[in-house]
């Protein structure tokens, strides 16, 4: 390379340096935003976090020191006051807090705090389901066969996760309002049916014998095999 050419390199190296300098001295602070930014950003994230981690651990321990109270009414009290940010956590809250009312006694509140879960649109369907579940049980007694059977009916549609458990009550309504026939039919059901837990596949043999039928044991026996 001949000393011009070196010449001729070295000055334009020096230019380019000296553009870089200066449009760091023109636009540097962007950088300096930038950077403080991610930074202060990185640190209101951690707060946030912190945060909301405080308010779940404190919600929690809230719920902890209900349960231990002694008296169901104290529970269901207590547990009512807690206050929980995320919607499904709080249907589960709600579940707890039923179930304490009920075993208070207060079969009004619980089945309010039941139609609360079941009739929110923000929740899980599977929420919503078990909550008309439980509120369907709780009425037993006060409402008549016709609406529990309309209840359990929407709840024993095919997809639903307690459709066997519906299909169950289904058939206790059936032997309450004589028809034994289709009360064998839908227990038979449940045993053939393939997603039944061991317990409710006891439930619906045990429910048959007492009933003189003789159960079909097919499908049970090749699902052994």
């Amino acid at each position: 390379m001949s000393n011009t050419d070196s010449f001729i390199e070295e000055v334009t190296e020096e230019v380019r340096r000296d553009k870089l300098y200066a449009a760091l001295r023109k636009y540097g602070w962007i950088g300096a935003v930038a950077v403080l930014a991610i930074v202060g950003g990185a640190a209101y994230s951690e707060y946030s976090k912190a945060q909301v981690r405080g308010q779940a651990e404190a919600a929690g321990d809230a719920m902890l020191a209900a349960l231990t109270l002694d008296e169901s009414t104290d529970r269901a009290a207590a547990l009512a006051k807690v206050e929980l940010e995320n919607p499904s956590a709080n249907a589960v809250l709600s579940l707890m807090t039923a179930a304490e009312q009920s075993d208070a006694g207060e079969t009004v509140a619980a089945n309010a705090t039941l139609q609360s879960v079941a009739t929110s649109q923000d929740l899980p369907l599977i929420y919503r389901q078990i909550a008309a579940f439980k509120a369907l049980a709780l009425s037993a007694s006060d409402l008549p066969a016709d609406e529990r059977r309309a209840g359990y009916e929407a709840l024993a549609q095919p997809g639903n996760q307690l459709r066997l458990m519906a299909q169950e009550q289904l058939a206790l309504i059936d032997i309450e309002t004589g028809d034994v026939d289709a009360a064998l039919v839908r227990f038979q059901g449940i045993i053939d049916d393939s997603e039944t837990t061991s317990d409710l596949q006891q439930r619906a043999l045990q429910v048959m014998i007492a009933l003189g039928a003789e159960p079909d044991l097919t499908q049970l026996t090749q699902g052994d095999n």
